[in-house]
């Protein structure tokens, strides 16, 4: 039984070994790209983050019972993505959410409309929760900052 399970992950081995290349593949190649040269004196295109206070904000979190539905802004909701609903914030806000009592901070972006249970401020997505350490405690006070882009008032758009 040994000799044949030793054969077996021989076998196996040397299957495998056709499968590796041992070609240098480096990024010297472009597969016939165009080469694109750029100047040492180029200025980069950055913007400053700034992360503007909001306060203390009562959160909850959602999930199971939304998931593959439509959220407010039209997107399908996906409850493991960090994502949040807000009242009033415009879509595609972002948000740094940090829960106070253990550190934990993750960034969110406002898709949906709520929480529609009085003395709640912001529900998360269940991956939100998560990231936070939240999902038994249920509803917690977090810290939250609004984060905006120099000289850019409207909130940037992105894939979730």
């Amino acid at each position: 039984m040994r000799s044949l399970r030793l054969f077996f992950i021989i076998s196996l081995l040397l299957a495998t070994v056709g499968f590796i290349s041992w070609s240098d593949s480096s990024a010297s190649e472009n597969n016939g790209a165009e080469k694109i040269s750029v100047s040492k004196d180029a200025i980069p295109n950055v913007s400053n983050v700034n992360f503007e206070n909001r306060g203390v904000m009562v959160a909850s979190w959602y999930g199971p019972g939304f998931n593959g539905k439509l959220t407010a802004n039209g997107e399908i909701y996906n409850q493991m993505a960090l994502t949040a609903a807000h009242k009033e914030l415009p879509f595609g806000t972002f948000l740094r959410i940090t829960n106070q009592k253990n550190g934990k901070s993750v960034i969110v972006r406002i898709n949906d409309r709520g929480p529609y249970i009085e003395g709640r401020d912001l529900d998360l997505s269940m991956g939100t929760a998560l990231a936070l350490g939240m999902v038994k405690k249920g509803v917690i006070k977090v810290k939250v900052d609004e984060i905006t882009l120099n000289d850019y008032d409207t909130p940037f758009a992105t894939l979730n």
